[in-house]
């Protein structure tokens, strides 16, 4: 098997199971552990996967959008602690919009028991609020999006464009010091960037390992979001060049 023909397997297994290993891959694919650092690196350098301790993880492309259930096993640790302090900066709004996302469906948990209108593109939101008694949840019409759940194109910009929102809550396929956000898909990048030019005030919740990473569509710069939520795993000297772009950088 020649190196190109073995990165483009190691790049669809990454994508097929979440991670690969160095020393499963060079047993499947009967090479030395070396030249698979050698695949890694390369690999790392054309921004399809991203190093970790053992081997790699795939990052998110304009060709390569993680579902659901892989968000929700990622991180996830992490992504509850920042669910929870999300939801603690409410500070009073009675309208919110909850993004597309795991982790704005767990920040949904935590608001189902608060006097609030929610708006949401997110069935996986909705559905966590469905049952409250204090909420009303405004869905969003549009094309649903098989892999987050999620609507998106005319019908649900349209239908944001002519709301005034006091917070939203905003997720992130990538946030970087020089393109700000961005996500893999145009249709998605909409709804967000309509989300943020309604809002009072946007929030932007994100988990450390989408920091330094770039995708394909930009729909904010990091001064457009009030505040970042994010992990203690990103370390306090990174979130401060954050910070001296705008959003305070809330770690938990």
């Amino acid at each position: 098997m020649d190196s190109d023909t073995r990165q483009r397997q190691i790049v669809e297994f990454a994508r097929t199971r979440g991670r690969v290993e160095v020393i499963s891959l060079a047993d499947e694919l009967d090479v030395a552990s070396e030249t698979i650092r050698r695949d890694l690196r390369a690999l790392a350098t054309r921004r399809l996967l991203k190093r970790v301790h053992g081997g790699a993880v795939p990052l998110e492309t304009a060709a390569f959008e993680s579902g659901l259930e892989y968000r929700s096993q990622v991180d996830l640790a992490q992504k509850h602690r920042i669910a929870a302090a999300a939801a603690d900066q409410l500070h009073g709004a009675e309208t919110v919009y909850l993004d597309e996302g795991f982790t704005p469906r767990l920040i949904a948990e935590r608001l189902a028991d608060q006097q609030l209108t929610v708006v949401t593109s997110s069935l996986l939101a909705a559905e966590a609020l469905a049952h409250s008694s204090t909420v009303t949840v405004l869905l969003l019409g549009g094309r649903l999006r098989g892999r987050t759940l999620a609507t998106v194109d005319n019908w649900a910009v349209d239908r944001l464009s002519s709301l005034v929102i006091d917070v939203a809550y905003l997720g992130t396929n990538a946030i970087s010091l020089d393109h700000g956000l961005t996500t893999s898909d145009p249709a998605v990048a909409a709804v967000k960037g309509t989300a943020v030019r309604v809002a009072h005030r946007s929030i932007l919740v994100a988990a450390h390992s989408k920091f330094g990473q770039s995708n394909f569509c930009r729909f904010a710069e990091l001064a457009d979001i009030e505040s970042i939520v994010t992990g203690t795993e990103l370390d306090a000297e990174r979130a401060d060049r954050y910070e001296d772009r705008g959003p305070s950088v809330i770690r938990v």
